[in-house]
C-alpha cells in the first residue's frame, strides 16, 4: 500500500454565498496511483484503516503549514475510523501543534458508509473527538447510507449535502423538496447546510435562492495545490435595495492594535493591560497581513489563570490566539454579520479584522457597532414602508417573484384593485379612502400570517399585489372577494387579476407585470367585486367571480 505520507493534496475552498468570502479550505488527498476509496480498502483489508485515515490526515496537515491560510481546515475522515481509540489521533495533535493550529480550526468531515459500525460506537467516537476540541460535519448526505437517527443525535456543526441531490437543480422538485427540508432541519438544530459539487450557474443559483449559505464546487473554485481562492464578488451578489445605500464596513472602522506575528504573551498582555486597553490585539506579519487575533477576555482568563503566567507568559502569543476574521472594506454591513456568524459560531463577539484588496490589515471593527448601524438602518428601511398599511413595496414580491422562477416553482401573481376609487374619494372624502386602504392591508396581512408562502406589497394608491402558491390562491380569493367592503356606508367592490405561472412558464419579474396590466383592465370591467384568472402564453381568460359570471366565462372562452 503506498504511505499517505507520499500522497499530495488538493485544497477546495468553502465559499459563503452570502459575503462571497471564502469560509474554510477542504484537504482533497491525491494518491499517485489508484484513488483515495482504493487506498483505504486495502488499508481496510490490512487491518490498518485507522493508521491509513489518519495518517491521510496528518499528510494533509503537514502539507497545509506549507503555505498556510488563517481560515478553517477540513479534513476528511471514513466513518469507521470512529472506532479507533482516542490514542490514534496523537500524531494528528502534534502535527496540528507544530504546524500551530488548534483542534477548533478543524472541522473533521465523518464519511460513509457508516452501516458497518454500531450507530452507538459511532456516536460515542464523535463525542470524543468534540472533546479534543474538533468540530464536526457529516459528509455524503444523499449518496452514504447515514441513518436518521444519527443524523439526529451527532454532535455536528455542518452537513454537507451530496452532488447527487443538486443535479437535480433547479427543475426537479423532489431535489428541491430534499433541500428545503434539509434547510429546515439546520434552521432548528443550529447547524449549517453544505452545497456540495456546485457544477451550474443554475445549481448555484437555485441553491443561493433556496437559502443555502455554504457551498463547494469546480463552477465556484477547483482543487488547488495552493494558493489563495478567488472571492465570489460577481457571481450573483444580491443587489442593494432602493433608497438610501446600507452602510458598509468602512464606515465603522477603527484603528487596529496590532503586534508582530513573533510576539510574545507577555508583550500581548502589557498591551491589554494598559490604561486605554483595546478589546483585542491582531499579530500582523512584515506585510501588514492579519495572521492572528487575540480577544481581550479569553485571553486574560487563559494567562491570569492557574499557572497561567508560567505556562504562557515567554511564550508565542499565537499560542492563545484564533484565526482572524477578515473582511474586505467595502464589504457591507450585512455581509459582515453573515461572516461573523458563517465561520464561527462560538466567536460572534469578536473583532473583525478589516483588510484591503492584497489583505493587509486596515483596522478593526466592532460586532457591536455594526449591530447597532444596522438597526439603525432596518428604522430607516421601516420608515420607507407605506404609512397606510405598512407593507413593503414592489421590491418584495420582485425578490420573491425572481426566486421561484430561479428554482422553476409553479406560483400565482395577483393584482387586486379597489373599483371606482377616486370616486370613493369624492364621494365618502379621503378620509373614508384611507380608512379602507388600511383595512385591505389588513386583511391582506392577516392572510399571509396563515399562509406561509403568501407574500404581500402595497405598491401605492389601491393597488396590492400578492404572490402565492397555487393551492393558495383561492383562500386568497375567497378571504377578499367573499367580505363586503364599504366605505362610509357606500358600497365597495373590489377587482383580483390572476396569472398562474407553471415552472418554467415565466421568465422574469418584468413579464409578470406586463402580462398582469391587462389582466387587470379585464377584472375591473366585469361587474362586481371580481376575479379573472389566466397564464402565460395562453389567451384565454377565465371569469371565476363577478356578476353575471357563468355568462361572462362563456363569453370569455
Amino acid at each position: 500500500m503506498k504511505s499517505p505520507r507520499a500522497v499530495r493534496f488538493a485544497f477546495q475552498p468553502l465559499y459563503s454565498l452570502h459575503t462571497g468570502g471564502v469560509v474554510a479550505y477542504e484537504a482533497l488527498a491525491r494518491p499517485g496511483r489508484g484513488t483515495v476509496p482504493e487506498l483505504l480498502a486495502q488499508a481496510r483489508r490490512d487491518g490498518r484503516l485507522a493508521e491509513a485515515d489518519l495518517g491521510l490526515a496528518v499528510a494533509a496537515v503537514r502539507q497545509d503549514a506549507e503555505n498556510p491560510t488563517s481560515l478553517p481546515l477540513h479534513l476528511n475522515l471514513s466513518a469507521r475510523t470512529l472506532a479507533a481509540p482516542p490514542s490514534m489521533y496523537d500524531d494528528l495533535l502534534e502535527e496540528l501543534g507544530d504546524a500551530g493550529r488548534r483542534t477548533r480550526d478543524v472541522v473533521l468531515e465523518i464519511g460513509p458508509p457508516f452501516a458497518p459500525l454500531p450507530a452507538g460506537r459511532a456516536l460515542a467516537g464523535m463525542r470524543e473527538l468534540t472533546e479534543l476540541g474538533f468540530r464536526l460535519a457529516l459528509d455524503g448526505l444523499g449518496r452514504g447510507d447515514l441513518p436518521l437517527g444519527m443524523l439526529v443525535e451527532a454532535p455536528v456543526d455542518l452537513v454537507k449535502l451530496d452532488r447527487t441531490v443538486l443535479r437535480g437543480l433547479p427543475d426537479d422538485p423532489a431535489s428541491v423538496a430534499v433541500v428545503e427540508a434539509l434547510l429546515h432541519y439546520t434552521n432548528r438544530t443550529g447547524t449549517r447546510l453544505v452545497a456540495t459539487g456546485v457544477e451550474t450557474d443554475a445549481q448555484l443559483d437555485a441553491v443561493r435562492g433556496l437559502g443555502v449559505r455554504i457551498a463547494q464546487g469546480h463552477l465556484l473554485a477547483p482543487p488547488t495545490a495552493a494558493g489563495p481562492a478567488p472571492a465570489l464578488l460577481t457571481r450573483g451578489r444580491p443587489a442593494a435595495g432602493p433608497g438610501a445605500p446600507a452602510p458598509c464596513v468602512g464606515d465603522f472602522l477603527r484603528p487596529a492594535t496590532t503586534l508582530p506575528e513573533t510576539a510574545t504573551c507577555d508583550e500581548v498582555r502589557e498591551v491589554l493591560a494598559a490604561a486605554d486597553a483595546p478589546s483585542g490585539v491582531v499579530g500582523v506579519d512584515e506585510l501588514g497581513r492579519p495572521r492572528w487575533s487575540v480577544d481581550r477576555t479569553r485571553f486574560l482568563v487563559a494567562v491570569t489563570g492557574p499557572y497561567g503566567h508560567a505556562l504562557h507568559a515567554k511564550r508565542p502569543a499565537a499560542r492563545l490566539a484564533d484565526t482572524p476574521h477578515t473582511i474586505e472594506a467595502r464589504a457591507g454591513a450585512m455581509e459582515f454579520l453573515e461572516l461573523v456568524t458563517d465561520a464561527d459560531w462560538g466567536r460572534t463577539g469578536d473583532d473583525v479584522v478589516v483588510v484591503d484588496e492584497l489583505g493587509r490589515c486596515l483596522g478593526v471593527v466592532l460586532v457591536t457597532e455594526v449591530v447597532r448601524g444596522v438597526a439603525e438602518a432596518k428604522v430607516e428601511a421601516a420608515a420607507a414602508l407605506n404609512p397606510l398599511t405598512r407593507l413593503p413595496g414592489s421590491d418584495t414580491i420582485a425578490r420573491d417573484v425572481a426566486r421561484r422562477i430561479t428554482i422553476g416553482e409553479p406560483f400565482v401573481a395577483a393584482w387586486l384593485d379597489i373599483d371606482a376609487f377616486k370616486a370613493i374619494n369624492d364621494t365618502a372624502g379621503f378620509a373614508a379612502g384611507d380608512n379602507l386602504i388600511r383595512e385591505l392591508g389588513a386583511a391582506l396581512t392577516e392572510l399571509a400570517g396563515g399562509l406561509r408562502r403568501m407574500r404581500v406589497s402595497h405598491v401605492g394608491g389601491d393597488d396590492f399585489l400578492v404572490v402565492c402558491d397555487v393551492d393558495e390562491i383561492a383562500t386568497v380569493a375567497g378571504a377578499l372577494l367573499d367580505r363586503s367592503w364599504s366605505a362610509e356606508g357606500l358600497p365597495v367592490t373590489v377587482s383580483l387579476a390572476t396569472l398562474v405561472c407553471s415552472s418554467g412558464a415565466i421568465g422574469s419579474y418584468q413579464e409578470v407585470s406586463r402580462l398582469l396590466a391587462p389582466l387587470k383592465k379585464r377584472a375591473k370591467a366585469v361587474p362586481g367585486s371580481s376575479w379573472v384568472l389566466s397564464r402565460p402564453g395562453s389567451e384565454r381568460v377565465e371569469v371565476l367571480r363577478g356578476i353575471g359570471t357563468r355568462g361572462l366565462q362563456a363569453a370569455a372562452g
